[in-house]
């Protein structure tokens, strides 16, 4: 099916609207960063950089490290420039820019996020790793596309909106999962649990300045609740979207996050640039071995 002009938006030189990429310059395992900054702090590892383009909070660079071609590019805060980068990074590298239609034969990527988190769990030490098994979204982006939820995604997220007596709505929580492969091969040995996505960084995640929250209760009961073994071990803004979009798409997808704060007990890394150091190397280092 042909796409029209205003679905499926393409620049002068036919790369995708906001990314300015095409398929070509997208390699097979790309790293996602929220902070632009960050995305020079992975590839100042790189043996070599191949391509560098930038607009508005999209960085990407693509290079070699060891052998292996990578992609690094910047997300900025959210799931709504999740929702942006997912889909017009598929569509780069799986349609036919010509005749804006899907290709027959489609790519699989690799997407990893790198992101700093804060836990919500006391004995989670600041300063240390930790895999997104998976993550509840309470952003509601997933529930905008037609997708079947697995009986045990079913279980998790009826589970969790019983516990934390959630009603309806167009943000209703929905959940995902990580990608198996990527865990075994890169987080096996880290510690896990699930993620709480918010679509902001202040009362979404509980936190109160001038205002009250509407619900003050609701992080006791995030951290009293389990599924299958797993609880919830904390706040970020992006993993939910990558995981739906990702799982949607036919990609696999996993966010390992330094913990740069602890909710639970009010503290906040002394260091976390050299804990998100810690996280890239770890991750460069799994990637190319």
């Amino acid at each position: 099916m042909k796409h029209k002009a205003s679905e499926l938006i393409l620049n002068s030189d036919n790369s995708v609207y906001h990314l300015h990429l095409k398929n070509e310059q997208i390699a097979d395992t790309v790293i996602l960063v929220g902070d632009p900054k960050r995305v020079e702090k992975i590839s100042s590892y790189f043996d070599s950089i191949e391509f560098k383009i930038e607009n508005r909070e999209f960085i990407t660079h693509t290079g070699y490290l060891s052998g292996k071609r990578l992609t690094v590019l910047s997300t900025g805060i959210g799931t709504d420039n999740i929702d942006i980068v997912l889909n017009e990074i598929d569509a780069a590298v799986n349609f036919d820019v010509e005749t804006r239609s899907p290709k027959k034969e489609l790519r699989k990527l690799n997407f990893i996020r790198l992101g700093t988190t804060g836990a919500i769990q006391p004995d989670i030490e600041i300063d240390s790793l930790l895999v997104s098994k998976a993550s509840i979204g309470l952003d509601g982006l997933k529930n905008y596309y037609a997708s079947t939820p697995e009986v045990r995604e079913l279980n998790l997220i009826n589970s969790f909106k019983k516990h934390c007596n959630f009603a309806k709505g167009p943000a209703m929580p929905y959940v995902s999962f990580c990608s198996n492969k990527l865990e075994k091969q890169i987080a096996n040995d880290l510690q896990n649990g699930i993620t709480l996505t918010a679509s902001g960084f202040y009362a979404p995640q509980t936190r109160i300045l001038r205002l009250p929250l509407a619900r003050p209760e609701l992080f006791e009961r995030y951290q009293s609740f389990t599924f299958e073994k797993l609880r919830i071990t904390n706040f970020e803004m992006e993993c939910s979207a990558l995981y739906a979009l990702a799982q949607l798409l036919g990609h696999e997808a996993l966010t390992i996050c330094a913990v740069i704060a602890n909710r639970a007990n009010g503290e906040f890394s002394k260091n976390h640039n050299k804990t998100e150091h810690k996280l890239i190397e770890f991750v460069l280092s799994k990637l190319t071995m």
